[in-house]
């Protein structure tokens, strides 16, 4: 199973901004209001966890991640050290 990262903002353009800026080069559309993609490594999602806590004032933007089939979890600063202690346990290689 992959684990799947969720963006989600009822502002156009936020997530083209949040992704244009992490990626360095175009992702979506410009005026997306969803996004999502699946990683095979779920250790990945780290550096986007990171990035999107670090920037959440600046963009007004949702995330919700899956490591299991149908459960998803909404990332927020309260929870954020968290998920990615879990990832790095759960999965440490």
């Amino acid at each position: 199973m992959n684990t799947i990262v969720d963006l989600y903002s009822s502002k156009p353009k936020e997530i083209y901004k949040f992704l244009n800026k992490f990626y360095d080069k175009d992702i979506c559309d410009t005026n997306v209001m969803k996004w999502e993609k699946n990683f095979d490594n779920p250790i990945e999602i780290a550096d986007i966890i990171g990035v999107f806590v670090d920037n959440n004032d600046k963009y007004n933007i949702n995330m919700w991640v899956s490591l299991d089939n149908g459960f998803f979890l909404n990332v927020t600063d309260n929870n954020v050290n968290q998920i990615i202690k879990y990832l790095f346990e759960r999965y440490p290689y």
